[in-house]
């Protein structure tokens, strides 16, 4: 495995594993049982999936490890990086909010690794998709998300399934979390790299603005203006605020997309893909969008609504200043409203300008393609039928994601209606599929 290291993280265009990264997969190789705290965006993913990878042994036919986590995106962040790492085993994702069907077929022949949520996995097994008698390797990341109420009994379930597991991982972001004994740790080495409490990370600065009225709607907008066409996600408490949010800000010319957890898995993913191809340099969302989203170079938090906890504070500060970067949080206050108690670095406030000046339009837009792996289309494939029927170079092409049933493609906003137009009448891989701007 030593040999092999050097090979995936060239894999991963990472440079060398970060201290924590190591310290986790040294206490893995001593240790069954390990519990690793670590803050969001340090790269707590690749710290725990080396181990799994220690452990895999090459001629088994049958699933070795499970890693359930809270949400689908946090499942398919973990199945990309996998992959990434070139491994050459096969990980499969199971999530709700898609076929199970599609799932079943990919569980036929067992993927040494699986990786979903628990309502999901607890499914399969049910239905004996899973072979749980030859997995030996058990991780929980995120697991104060995934021990919150209304996951325990589904989680205590998968675990009382698995009669074989002698390896755990418990990954967070998040020390005060209980761990319930159905979890059967023994002796676990506990790995803690979260900063000192109340401290905020040095490569994150904390920020306020202060709206004159209560609905601070026309106070984000000008902030919005203020920052320009950097990448902000914007928090807010619930799923109406975030789509009343959204449309008030489209009303004003900023081009934004939502998202929140009552959407369409397709609905979801194209938000998702727009933001992080930089259609839209704006999310509205809820505190969904606080975890699992692996989107780099995230500029500014603003917290429309504060949070209800400082956890929540920690994880949605968590999506920016992540790895070596630098971020800015910032909070939005009505005069009813004070800064929480357990902030205690000492916070500027923002001065925000007389006039609105819009942020130019983003450079790309995103188009849909209704075909995806399950049709056999790939990235190759998009790039050659855009470069070929509609003539784009390879500088008119941005960020292409290709899922089972469907692709998103960016492509330059200035080019998208003479695109539209010459590919109206063409087929990708023989076949006529609609292809038009993802709503």
């Amino acid at each position: 495995m030593q040999k092999e290291i050097p090979a995936i993280l060239a894999n991963l265009k990472i440079d060398a594993l970060n201290e924590m990264q190591q310290a986790s997969l040294e206490a893995n190789r001593t240790h069954n049982d390990v519990i690793l705290l670590s803050a969001t965006g340090s790269g707590k993913t690749l710290a725990f999936l080396l181990p799994v990878l220690e452990r895999l042994e090459p001629g088994k036919k049958s699933t070795q490890a499970l890693i359930v986590v809270p949400s689908r995106e946090l499942a398919l962040q973990i199945e990309k990086v996998f992959r990434q790492m070139g491994t050459g085993y096969k990980i499969t994702a199971c999530y709700g909010g898609h076929l199970r069907e599609t799932e079943e077929n990919n569980l036929i022949e067992a993927p040494a690794v699986i990786v979903g949520t628990p309502g999901r996995l607890g499914d399969h097994i049910r239905r004996e998709n899973i072979t749980v008698n030859t997995i030996e390797t058990l991780v929980l990341d995120e697991f104060d998300k995934t021990l919150e109420l209304g996951f325990q009994e589904e989680v205590s379930f998968i675990v009382s399934s698995l009669p074989n597991i002698n390896r755990h991982q418990l990954t967070s972001a998040t020390e005060a979390v209980e761990i319930p004994e159905f979890i059967a740790l023994k002796d676990p080495a506990k790995l803690n790299f979260l900063p000192e409490e109340g401290g905020t990370p040095e490569r994150l600065a904390i920020k306020q603005v202060l709206s004159p009225e209560n609905d601070k709607l026309e106070t984000l907008f000008r902030l919005i203006c203020h920052l320009g066409n950097r990448s902000t996600i914007v928090f807010c408490n619930h799923r109406e605020a975030v789509e009343r949010t959204s449309a008030y800000l489209s009303e004003k010319g900023i081009l934004n997309t939502f998202y929140h957890g009552a959407m369409e898995q397709q609905e979801r993913d194209s938000a998702l893909c727009k933001f992080r191809n930089g259609t839209t340099n704006v999310l509205v969302t809820t505190d969904l969008a606080a975890r699992g989203l692996d989107i780099p170079h995230i500029r500014y938090i603003v917290h429309y609504h504060l949070p209800h906890t400082e956890d929540s504070f920690t994880h949605r500060n968590g999506r920016t200043a992540r790895m070596d970067a630098s971020g800015t949080a910032i909070l939005i206050l009505s005069p009813e409203e004070k800064l929480m108690p357990y902030i205690t670095d000492e916070v500027e406030t923002i001065e925000l300008p007389e006039k609105a000046v819009l942020p130019e339009k983003p450079k790309w837009v995103t188009l849909f393609i209704a075909a995806g792996k399950k049709d056999k289309v790939n990235k190759i494939d998009i790039v050659g039928f855009l470069g070929n029927k509609a003539k784009l170079k390879k500088e008119d092409i941005g960020l292409i994601e290709v899922k089972d049933f469907f692709s998103f493609v960016a492509v330059v906003r200035s080019k998208a209606g003479q695109i539209l137009e010459m590919i109206k009448n063409e087929k990708i891989k023989n076949k006529k599929v609609k292809i038009d701007i993802a709503r």
